[in-house]
């Protein structure tokens, strides 16, 4: 490293972060869920009735996908492929940013809710949908292939429940 060239130690970096190991993509994955799930959670006791069953549902759905990343990454058979480095996606500083979670206060009001939930959703589609391309074939591909579709069809309900809330002037 030549300190009198600090662009080429910030080119160098930014080379090195341009790919990630899926070990540590699996990880921030995880965290993601896991994030989520304590979130909506923590949520439940908070939101009004006509809500409630939807950020039960949404703490079940980041529980599983919490539960898919971590048998994956203990799986002895993708410990090879977990190794191996991919492109970090442009969605990727995004997606790691949904981790620093919102505080939405003591009485959430439902827009508020449905407006995180389907941001986190948005940045999950895009982040798993790129990690879907970049991924060896395998299952670590298929697991990102089918989470990309899930929060792609959740971001669709959320949007329509959304829409019926606006315009039935529930916000």
């Amino acid at each position: 490293m030549n300190a009198s060239n600090p662009e080429g130690h910030q080119g160098a970096y930014a080379r090195l972060r341009s790919h990630r190991t899926l070990a540590e993509i699996l990880a921030t994955a995880s965290e993601f869920e896991r994030t989520a799930r304590d979130f909506y959670r923590g949520l439940i006791p908070r939101v009004g009735k006509n809500l409630r069953w939807l950020v039960e549902e949404l703490a079940e759905e980041e529980q599983r996908h919490y539960d898919l990343f971590q048998n994956l990454a203990r799986d002895p058979a993708v410990e090879d492929q977990i190794r191996r480095e991919v492109p970090t996606p442009p969605s990727d500083s995004r997606f790691s940013d949904c981790i620093q979670l919102p505080d939405l206060g003591e009485h959430p009001d439902d827009q508020a809710i449905l407006q995180y939930a389907l941001g986190r959703e948005q940045a999950a589609m895009e982040q798993y949908r790129a990690l879907a391309e970049s991924a060896p074939e395998g299952p670590i591909r298929d697991l990102f292939e089918f989470l990309a579709r899930e929060e792609t069809a959740h971001k669709l309900e959320l949007e329509k429940l959304y829409l019926e809330l606006v315009h039935s002037g529930g916000v």
